[in-house]
């Protein structure tokens, strides 16, 4: 398994603590504009749902250069319960905060957390972003809950999100994580989950902490390890999700080749599996779904089809080496489209993700094939947003389940290249 990522003095602090019985964890990399919000609503959620628990609240910080830790313990260490209407727990809670060691990134922060939750022996766990602005106190027992209750080993959060943000989960984690393992999970990469002790110790079990799951892709990876690993999974209504939103087409980073590659690279660890996996099924929505105006993303369509035909031309080489010819014919056509018709297929849209996955697990140099990925997939989401754009959110969503089903019936083409490789 390696070195610890847990801090020497974080595990000191463990030790005094001994035993307790839920953990929160908070990553975090200077967020101290929006970590008060998030350690208050943890702190009084934990006090107002389980006032009588041996609680810890975790802080796993990558190392910030601003005042996010301390601005983290004087809110989690304030008492400002009656101010909420809210009792002081018989049980009081507390409060962690180090830096974690290992690969910079937020699965290293997840390991710390843990190893905390191992170390003290906790029956659930929870994490949540920091930087978060919808979190509140009920968000503790929608993740807790489901787990202490009910008996789930995972709890995925289930957000109303605004029709652009999250593009990357609408375009291929969600369709492709559906299609593989015949689990309908909204928000696979929704960065706040609820798990078991027993679950913990699984995620610590995996030999995965020196690669990019280390970095972005600790979310599917959870995920994906926890339905494969026959762990019972649920889906918590927790309202509109706000937090630092991004412009699928200015902002993408790092995440999404770390993102796509971990689901490829698990695509490969699991194929047992999802060559037996047929269809899919619901997983259960607990909590009341009330309805929440998710916070409107504007999108630049112009600067992403500029991206996909850039690079339809300088990823050429290599597009004609991944893709099928019949695809890659295709694939021209589309990209031959204007602004005001571009019309990118799902069935087009699934076979290219599919033959990408297949060509992912040989290639010389999967940093450089993902990178090719990503101009297709602005193409991709600027037909989406053309299609949608006079649409609400919940017929946008039909759209996307439309794609889920695509992914769904195309993966027979999936199994067939893959026993061709």
């Amino acid at each position: 398994m390696g070195e610890s990522a847990l801090h020497p003095s974080a595990r000191e602090a463990i030790g005094r603590i001994g035993t307790a019985d839920i953990l929160v964890g908070i990553p975090s990399y200077n967020n101290e504009g929006t970590i008060a919000h998030v350690a208050e609503a943890v702190k009084l959620g934990l006090a107002k749902y389980y006032p009588r628990d041996r609680a810890v609240i975790f802080n796993s910080d990558g190392g910030s250069d601003d005042a996010t830790r301390t601005v983290f313990e004087r809110v989690a260490r304030t008492d400002s319960y009656d101010t909420f209407f809210i009792r002081q727990p018989e049980a009081p809670v507390e409060v962690l905060s180090a830096p974690y060691i290992g690969t910079p990134g937020k699965g290293s922060a997840f390991r710390a957390i843990f190893e905390a939750a191992r170390l003290l022996g906790v029956r659930a766990c929870a994490v949540f972003d920091s930087d978060l602005r919808s979190v509140t106190p009920e968000w503790i027992q929608l993740l807790l809950a489901p787990v202490l209750v009910k008996g789930y080993g995972y709890v995925c959060p289930f957000y109303r999100r605004y029709k652009y943000d999250g593009t990357i989960t609408n375009s291929i984690a969600y369709p492709l994580t559906r299609a593989l393992y015949g689990r309908r999970v909204r928000q696979p990469i929704g960065g706040d989950f609820g798990f078991s002790g027993e679950l913990v110790e699984t995620f610590l079990e995996k030999d995965v902490w020196g690669t990019d799951v280390a970095r972005f892709g600790i979310d599917i990876w959870m995920t994906t390890t926890a339905m494969v690993e026959g762990f019972k999974i649920c889906q918590s209504f927790m309202g509109a999700k706000i937090h630092d939103v991004k412009d699928p087409g200015t902002d993408l980073g790092p995440m999404f080749v770390q993102v796509v590659g971990t689901l490829f690279t698990m695509l490969a660890d699991y194929d047992y599996h999802w060559q037996e996996v047929a269809g899919s099924r619901p997983t259960a929505i607990l909590g009341f779904q009330s309805e929440t105006a998710p916070r409107p993303l504007q999108v630049n369509v112009p600067r992403m089809i500029g991206h996909f035909k850039d690079g339809i031309t300088r990823h050429g080489e290599i597009l004609e080496q991944v893709l099928s010819p019949a695809v890659h014919g295709k694939l021209h056509e589309v990209s031959d489209m204007t602004e005001n018709t571009i019309d990118f297929p799902q069935t087009l849209w699934a076979r290219i993700v599919f033959e990408y996955a297949v060509a992912y697990q040989e290639h010389a140099d999967r940093v450089a094939l993902l990178q090719s990925l990503i101009p297709l997939y602005f193409g991709f989401i600027s037909s989406f947003v053309r299609e949608t754009e006079t649409f609400d959110d919940y017929q946008a969503e039909e759209v996307v389940e439309s794609l889920c089903r695509v992914f769904e019936d195309t993966k027979p083409y999936l199994r067939e290249r893959w026993e061709k490789r």
